[in-house]
């Protein structure tokens, strides 16, 4: 393996935490004995064609720093490759990082731990999805969730997670059933009224939510968490539970297990690992073991 490795850089990542992060990494992981370059982009489609060309000129790492979002951009570069991806979690939410139990806002912990794994075991395989071309780490939300995501970045004002709680609210307000067409691995067509459909690779998203409780990133399998149709005032008191995965349990609540799942609505956007997908219906298949996880703690994988 090269000593060569490569920071994937977001400076933006909470609130300015990505670019002091790099710094305290790369110290760590070039007082290893590795050598660093970083790379950042103009924007999403720059940084992702940087990756793919550091990645194909034979980097031994592709060091993701920043939050799920830059995580992901990194995923798109390096999945079923075997160039090992590292994580620096600095980000807002982290449910990726959190998942594998890698270190969150403590880089230097972070690249030390990378390091580690790149002179032992090589990182550890996990699983990923895949919806339209696009790889995901943690959940393909669509629903509820997705249409508060989709409110939320139309939003100028207010900055932040309130911004997101204002758009819940507004959505709260206007909740409706979506009426999906719904295909589990290769079984019938279904027919059903939810309020939303997850699709978990892993167990949370939105910053520790843990819809999909359950899932595991090492089963070649997505848990399916599809809540039904529910008053305004059963999902308010439904929802503080998901932060426990306690929902699971609820009658409204119905978990299923497959390798792929195809999902029609119309009006309805897919979210995954918090970046948007494009508009139902969409279909995601898991990809076992896509991708080398470097420090990733035996759970995970």
């Amino acid at each position: 393996m090269t000593s060569d490795i490569t920071l994937f850089v977001n400076p933006t990542a909470g609130r300015g935490r990505g670019a002091a992060a790099a710094q305290p990494a790369a110290r760590a992981l070039r007082a290893a004995g590795f050598s660093v370059r970083t790379v950042l982009g103009e924007n999403a489609a720059d940084a992702l064609r940087r990756a793919r060309e550091a990645v194909a000129g034979g980097t031994g790492a592709l060091i993701a720093v920043g939050g799920d979002g830059m995580t992901s951009l990194a995923l798109q570069a390096v999945a079923g490759t075997p160039t090992p991806l590292g994580v620096v979690a600095v980000g807002t939410g982290n449910d990726f990082a959190r998942e594998a139990g890698l270190p969150v806002r403590d880089p230097a912990a972070a690249g030390r731990l990378i390091a580690e794994s790149l002179k032992g075991d090589g990182g550890r395989p996990v699983d990923l999805g895949r919806a339209g071309g696009t790889y995901f780490a943690t959940v393909l939300a669509s629903g509820f969730d997705s249409r508060v995501n989709d409110r939320g970045n139309r939003m100028r004002f207010p900055s932040g997670r309130l911004r997101y709680d204002l758009a819940m609210i507004a959505e709260l307000a206007a909740l409706r059933p979506v009426a999906y067409r719904i295909r589990l691995d290769d079984g019938p067509e279904q027919e059903i009224e939810a309020t939303l459909v997850a699709v978990g690779n892993s167990s949370s998203y939105g910053g520790g939510m843990r819809i999909c409780a359950g899932a595991r990133m090492d089963d070649g399998l997505f848990d399916i968490t599809v809540v039904g149709p529910c008053s305004r005032s059963t999902l308010l008191k439904v929802f503080p539970r998901v932060y426990r995965g306690t929902h699971l349990g609820h009658p409204k609540v119905t978990v299923h297990r497959v390798a792929k799942v195809s999902l029609s609505a119309a009006g309805v956007t897919g979210w995954a690992d918090g970046e948007p997908l494009g508009p139902l219906p969409l279909e995601a298949e898991t990809v076992p073991g896509a991708v080398r996880l470097l420090g990733a703690a035996e759970k995970a994988a």
